[in-house]
């Protein structure tokens, strides 16, 4: 099998499904439990919570533990609407982001929030200067994903960071899901104020993330009830999972490291590959976009019938993000990149991790090319 989906979800390590049935069968405790068993569990946290934030370059009190990538936008954005909603009503982010924001900020605007959409230009990066125009006296939040999910792109981060610093009272959001153990992010140095990061992006489990918080800024916590993570994210928490994405973003980290070079290299091979194929359109941006996604067109073709054929080949990529892929809708995020509609909806995505080879790129090629060959030949027929 040739797994190229890794943006919608990763292989777990090893060593991250040992450790969280090594927590779940001996330290399976709650918390915050008063004994000694629960005192355990409670160890694990405090050490998991210590390790994610030295490997992300932050304090400790600053990682807030989520269900994942989705709770932990929704966290950012939404708590801060409802602590900050007596100051101002006004968001800003862009017209390419995840659903997870995208649906969020759709429920604000029906509270009674205004949101600001920024344009994306056909690499689907933004205009910081743009962005300082839509600034108001009444704008609360900023909220930018750092890599697309679709195209890879990267957004200019840390400028937008040093532009915000003139605006103390606007906190700056980043979905950093894509990002995170492959294009590094320097949360200080970009002024951010709220970094979201889900496990199984970087082969944890799926139902783990975290938050950043940076030290004092407050939110509305969503949840509440047993006041767990500071009073921000009531719930018992899910100490082998979390325990397991710590020991999964250690591993990341020191695979990008040692492997990022050679990833870069399969990225590029593919790109230039894919190139020369006459009924390929690339959408991926050669400059200015992470070392694992690849986001092209199908002239002719429908891109479902090519994820399946693909399949048949024992070869896994996707369409849209994995929240979207389902619908058959044309890409929001192409679109707003400037793609017409039919050739949006003929899009792929590869999306790779460091366990992938240049041998799965070149099969791939072979079997793209053989796949485009046949379906031309039923279309014809």
């Amino acid at each position: 099998m040739i797994y190229f989906d890794n943006s919608a979800t990763t292989k777990p390590y090893k060593e991250a499904i040992d450790s969280f049935v090594k927590v779940s069968t001996s330290y399976f405790g709650n918390p915050s439990s008063l004994h000694g068993f629960g005192e355990k569990a409670e160890r694990l946290l405090k050490q998991a919570r210590e390790q994610m934030a030295n490997l992300l370059g932050v304090k400790s009190n600053e990682i807030y533990f989520t269900s994942g990538g989705t709770e932990a936008n929704n966290m950012a954005i939404k708590g801060t609407a409802l602590m900050h909603r007596s100051r101002g009503r006004h968001i800003i982010t862009t017209k390419i982001e995840h659903p997870s924001v995208k649906e969020t900020m759709d429920q604000l605007q029906e509270a009674g929030f205004e949101i600001s959409y920024l344009p994306v230009d056909a690499a689907g990066i933004i205009d910081i200067s743009i962005l300082e125009k839509e600034i108001r006296d009444d704008t609360i939040l900023v909220s930018v994903m750092h890599v697309n999910n679709e195209t890879g792109s990267i957004q200019p981060i840390e400028q937008i960071g040093h532009l915000l610093k003139y605006y103390p009272k606007i906190l700056f959001h980043v979905d950093h899901v894509q990002g995170i153990g492959k294009v590094p992010l320097d949360f200080y140095k970009s002024h951010i104020d709220f970094c979201s990061i889900s496990g199984h992006k970087f082969h944890g489990l799926k139902g783990t993330g975290a938050l950043f918080i940076h030290e004092g800024v407050d939110i509305a916590p969503l949840l509440s009830g047993g006041n767990q993570e500071k009073k921000k994210r009531s719930g018992t928490e899910n100490t082998a999972g979390i325990v397991a994405m710590a020991k999964a973003l250690r591993l990341t980290m020191s695979e990008m490291n040692n492997k990022l070079e050679q990833l870069m290299k399969i990225k590029t091979y593919l790109l230039n590959e894919l190139s020369v194929i006459e009924e390929v359109m690339i959408h991926t941006p050669e400059h200015k976009s992470a070392p694992h996604i690849i986001n092209f067109s199908l002239k002719g073709f429908k891109a479902e019938v090519f994820v399946h054929a693909l399949e048949e080949l024992d070869i896994y990529i996707s369409t849209t993000s994995a929240c979207s892929s389902k619908h058959s809708s044309a890409s929001e995020t192409l679109m707003a990149m400037g793609v017409t509609e039919m050739t949006a909806k003929s899009a792929v995505r590869v999306s790779l991790s460091y366990e992938n080879t240049i041998d799965e790129a070149r099969y791939f090629i072979e079997s793209v090319k053989k796949t485009i060959a046949q379906l031309r030949k039923v279309m014809k027929a």
